[in-house]
């Protein structure tokens, strides 16, 4: 085993290394043992890696752990590394914050915060760019625009959930746009295919109703680098209903724009989850609901499983992954060839 040397990223580090390194506290859940013996299970992160320490009732960091350990708080720690089927491991020998000192050690707080490969001004440009060319309809594309700008730092970093899918500054943009991209090539796919329809499907909704779909979550969730939480109007009402309030309010700067639209927007917006039990009051009853329901269903349940398979360690050799993911499932990673 390796002997403590400066400062690493964690990671950089080798499974059996010990080194410090600089960590930030993105999770400290209490439990219990089967023989009701209390533990946490801590988990630090750096930009990439996020590894998990068990602070059992008879070590020395029990603790401090409930006492003083906060998550979004930065740790220097000194740590044996390991990876097991469970991910990444911590073995902590010691522990304290950071202080002012550490920057001369190469500490950037700006490295521990995960967010969308992808830049939020060009993302932003993109989405408002697509209301203005792919919404026709005249009020509709003002309020959807009227949203956007008066939003728009807050739509630029908000994660898009508090974990599970897009959990991460500018997770919300990515969702956003990614959903839309979607739903614009299904609307034009689809009218194509079923030109008769009565009444025929109206583009300019499905982009609209992408783009606002998840607008609610702007007062659902306590933006924080480190995690995202829920407001108190999230866990009592949902970003589904804050959602449709929130476009209620700024409809009333837009006479113009007919009852009938207006509903079918609201529709879109309640209905895009289509079950009770994932949100929705009402399953999608129109086309342009259908659509973005489905846009968004496959945005979130792709990222989750690509998530997972990102993440499968350096030399892994089962043929499925484990069930610890947002998914819930084992997810087949090929056949394993005997050398």
């Amino acid at each position: 085993m390796n002997t403590a040397r400066e400062v690493m990223l964690l990671s950089e580090m080798e499974p059996g290394q010990m080194a410090d390194s600089f960590v930030l506290l993105v999770s400290r859940q209490r439990s219990n043992t089967r023989d009701g013996k209390p533990y946490f299970r801590v988990q630090f992160r750096d930009h990439a890696t996020v590894a998990t320490a068990m602070i059992w009732s008879d070590t020395p960091w029990f603790e401090d752990c409930e006492t003083n350990w906060s998550e979004g708080e930065f740790y220097k720690v000194r740590a044996r590394y390991d990876e097991s089927k469970y991910g990444p491991q911590l073995d902590i020998d010691r522990i304290r914050p950071v202080n002012d000192e550490d920057a001369e050690d190469g500490f950037d707080p700006g490295l521990y915060f995960k967010r969308s490969r992808f830049s939020s001004d060009e993302m932003f440009a993109e989405l408002s760019d697509i209301a203005r060319e792919q919404i026709t309809e005249e009020p509709l594309r003002d309020l959807v625009l009227d949203i956007l700008d008066e939003y728009a730092d807050q739509i630029k970093v908000i994660a898009a959930a508090s974990r599970n899918h897009h959990a991460f500054t500018g997770g919300f943009l990515e969702h956003v746009l990614s959903v839309t991209r979607t739903a614009c090539y299904l609307a034009n796919k689809y009218s194509d295919y079923y030109r008769e329809m009565q009444p025929p499907l109206n583009k300019s909704l499905v982009v609209a109703g992408a783009i606002l779909h998840d607008i609610g979550k702007l007062n659902e969730l306590d933006y924080k680098p480190h995690a995202s939480s829920y407001t108190p109007a999230g866990r009592l009402i949902g970003h589904i209903l804050l959602g449709r309030d929130l476009v209620r309010e700024h409809t009333r700067k837009f006479e113009e724009l007919s009852p009938e639209t207006l509903l079918r927007l609201e529709h879109m917006i309640v209905s895009h989850q289509n079950l009770p039990e994932w949100g929705s009051p009402i399953a999608p009853h129109t086309p342009e609901a259908l659509l973005v329901h489905y846009a968004d269903d496959v945005d979130a349940k792709f990222h989750m499983m690509a998530t997972t398979l990102e993440n499968i360690l350096p030399g892994n050799e089962d043929a499925f992954s484990g069930r610890d993911n947002a998914l819930r499932r084992s997810i087949f990673l090929g056949l394993k060839t005997p050398e």
